[in-house]
């Protein structure tokens, strides 16, 4: 972790003592719903680790509410062993109110407005916690990860065909944010900033900088975070780009990339009710 500090020129990560949050369960399963594949296992979720074997299975086209949830009830099955009677949690690419998904990214449209949390329920036959998936890697990232123990307000965001975001103040998670959507020059800052935008331009990451430090100065203007923690496959070479941001807080790279989704979906299922406003996740 200390190779992380040495990429950035910025204040140290402020550190609080909250007062603990203690999990229902020692395990729940965490299963992660992708464009491309639906992911899982079950975690350990005092620790932040998996508990059993990974899976994953292709996203079933079409992606329709009824068909992705008969995949997740084929990982549960093939996992129950592991996970006994413990909770689930499963995460998807959509804004999650009271258990209906209000929009769709990257799967098929049919989720939107659709009673999402029930129809998961109904394939497992037990009770489920339903979330926006860059609201569980933010959740895992503050509880485990690159933001473990940073106090005050923490973005954890995600580069990739979009840019997902999760603000988090004390522990606190505020959900279904979008940050990507943030205007930026008459454009979605996605549009500018997302990974996707740096392949489908070509651009080297001198070229891909000014957009990211445009994006994350917005955010920097807007939210005055005390830390900003950058995930998606494009984290993987930080070194490249994250030095040359210049911003008033730290940023750095998360720690927990592809399992983010599926450990915080377990944390926030091992703890309590997603959809909780103002519940603390982190310890």
């Amino acid at each position: 972790m200390a190779a992380l500090v040495d990429l950035i020129e910025t204040p140290t990560i402020p550190v609080s003592q909250p007062v603990p949050v203690v999990p229902r369960t020692s395990s729940a399963l965490g299963i992660d719903i992708g464009g491309s594949g639906i992911k899982g296992a079950v975690v350990d979720v005092r620790r932040g680790e998996y508990a059993s074997d990974f899976l994953q299975i292709p996203t079933p086209s079409p992606s329709t509410p009824r068909n992705v949830a008969e995949v997740v009830a084929q990982i549960a099955e093939r996992l129950s062993a592991e996970l006994g009677d413990g909770p689930v949690g499963v995460t998807i690419p959509a804004i999650v109110r009271h258990g209906v998904t209000c929009s769709a990214a990257n799967i098929d449209s049919s989720w939107i407005d659709a009673p999402a949390q029930q129809t998961f329920q109904l394939a497992l036959g037990r009770e489920v916690t339903l979330v926006n998936d860059a609201d569980a890697a933010g959740v895992a990232e503050v509880t485990y990860g690159a933001a473990r123990n940073a106090s005050g307000m923490v973005i954890v965001t995600t580069l990739g065909t979009g840019i997902g975001s999760a603000l988090i103040h004390d522990g606190v998670l505020i959900p279904n944010t979008e940050l990507g959507h943030l205007e930026l020059d008459g454009l979605d800052a996605e549009v500018l900033a997302a990974a996707s935008a740096r392949a489908r331009e070509n651009l080297s990451f001198e070229a891909y900088v000014p957009r990211l430090q445009r994006y994350f100065g917005a955010l920097d203007f807007l939210f005055s975070p005390d830390l900003i923690v950058v995930g998606g496959g494009v984290s993987e070479h930080s070194e490249k780009f994250l030095p040359q941001l210049r911003l008033n807080c730290p940023v750095v790279p998360a720690a927990l990339q592809n399992s983010a989704g599926i450990i915080g979906a377990a944390r926030m299922a091992g703890v309590a009710t997603a959809s909780t406003l103002g519940h603390r996740w982190a310890p």
